[in-house]
């Protein structure tokens, strides 16, 4: 009897990349998924169960399929990629030292000029002031630049 390929193992494999493969390019664009990589966490935990169940199948009935050694090699490697992603992403991207620099909640804000979309200067004095009626107010948004 002729064993057939496992198929399991090597689709099983694929999403394992696919989730690793596509975090930066395609679902750190997003807030909802690169902020908490949910995406990515479900495409490997899909493909480390059918690598699972691909070395089930291998291992239960090894006259009907082939993958001990190879998919045993397979599970490995997406064991250690999938690790290193969590620990990547939920470690040490976390790990962001404290920035003494930065304004504090009600400190009040230096005066500065940007530009605008129109290449318009604006001061920060100017938004702050009454304007028509409606009273003068600015909202500034810091980020902690790690994109």
């Amino acid at each position: 009897m002729e064993r057939s390929w496992n198929s399991w193992l090597w689709l099983g494999f694929l999403v394992v990349l696919a989730g690793l493969l596509t975090y930066v390019p395609i679902f750190a664009r997003f807030p909802i998924t690169r902020d908490f990589p949910w995406v990515n966490l479900l495409l490997l935990a899909i493909g480390l169960s059918l690598i699972g169940a691909g070395l089930f199948r291998a291992f239960g009935r090894p006259q009907l399929y082939r993958g001990r050694i190879f998919g045993s090699f397979l599970a490995l490697l997406a064991v250690v990629g999938t690790g290193l992603f969590c620990w990547g992403l939920l470690v040490m991207a976390r790990q962001l030292p404290a920035s003494a620099g930065a304004p504090r909640v009600g400190q009040k804000a230096p005066q500065f000029t940007l530009v605008d979309q129109d290449n318009k200067p604006v001061e920060l004095a100017d938004l702050l002031k009454p304007q028509e009626g409606k009273p003068g107010g600015a909202l500034l948004i810091f980020y902690r630049g790690y994109w």
